[in-house]
């Protein structure tokens, strides 16, 4: 008896939410592959699903079952409307950066500035601030060559001329900035056991983990960043959502003459601080 899309789907997704997973994440997939948006799929949902196609979703049943990334399946993940490819060597980029990036935009109209991203990682942040404000000098660091590598190559794909560059922190950094922005790691190392799965076992410790807390690379910047932020310029950092108090502590103790403040994300958890 045929089968249709959406019964082989929906079944999909039932055992993976009995196994623990999320259901979506097998839709997520079928939808990517076919290049099918939601009117598509609503068009379509009862068509007879192909055995080439029901082998290819049993393959990534099989995966996500093992707690494979469907971003790192795909080889790309969407950030602001933009694609970026992620492998192994970068994080894949998460909606709470989305909100680091917007807020930075909304209080920076235009003008042409100085900007580093510290951790770029998939360049994500670097690439979409210069996207959405050409003019703009950006700078993009990162202590993973691996991690440069995929961003290179996502800045050539979206069209943009980035400044990447090897380095810890702000050490390859000299000429003062107008903006300073990183999404850093931040996650203590006893929070492993609190960590999703696919996060623990497939993305990148370097780019998730800091020591003292999770607070050991907000410290580096607090001790770097005032000898590089011009006097009017502005320090924009997303955080862990029980860190904002800490982090607020240290920027404003390196940074006595200005402004520091914690934003909420649209969950209304701590996850930015802003210095201006």
């Amino acid at each position: 008896m045929a089968k249709t899309y959406v019964e082989v789907l929906s079944r999909a997704s039932s055992f993976l939410e009995e196994a623990g997973l999320e259901g979506y994440g097998i839709e997520y997939l079928f939808l990517e592959r076919k290049g099918w948006d939601k009117t598509q799929w609503l068009l379509h949902m009862r068509d007879e699903i192909s055995p080439a196609e029901e082998a290819v979703l049993q393959g990534d049943m099989e995966q996500l079952l093992n707690h494979f990334p469907p971003q790192y399946m795909l080889g790309y993940s969407d950030f602001l409307g933009h694609r970026f490819k992620v492998t192994k060597d970068t994080l894949i980029p998460r909606p709470e950066t989305e909100e680091l990036v917007m807020l930075c935009l909304e209080k920076n109209p235009g003008t042409k500035l100085k900007v580093v991203d510290i951790g770029t990682g998939t360049g994500a942040i670097a690439i979409s601030l210069k996207l959405a404000r050409p003019d703009w000098q950006v700078t993009a660091v990162d202590i993973s060559a691996g991690a440069l590598a995929v961003a290179e190559e996502n800045a050539r794909g979206n069209g943009v001329e980035i400044d990447f560059r090897l380095g810890d922190t702000l050490s390859s950094i000299d000429e003062p900035q107008d903006i300073i922005i990183s999404n850093p790691p931040y996650i203590s190392p006893a929070e492993w056991a609190l960590m999703d799965e696919s996060v623990r076992t497939f993305e990148p410790k370097q780019a998730l983990f800091a020591e003292n807390e999770g607070l050991a690379i907000y410290q580096k910047i607090a001790e770097e960043s005032p000898q590089r932020l011009k006097p009017e310029g502005m320090l924009l950092l997303e955080i862990g959502f029980q860190q904002g108090e800490a982090v607020r502590q240290m920027m404003q103790q390196a940074f006595p003459d200005k402004q520091v403040e914690v934003k909420k994300d649209l969950s209304k958890n701590d996850r930015m601080v802003i210095v201006c």
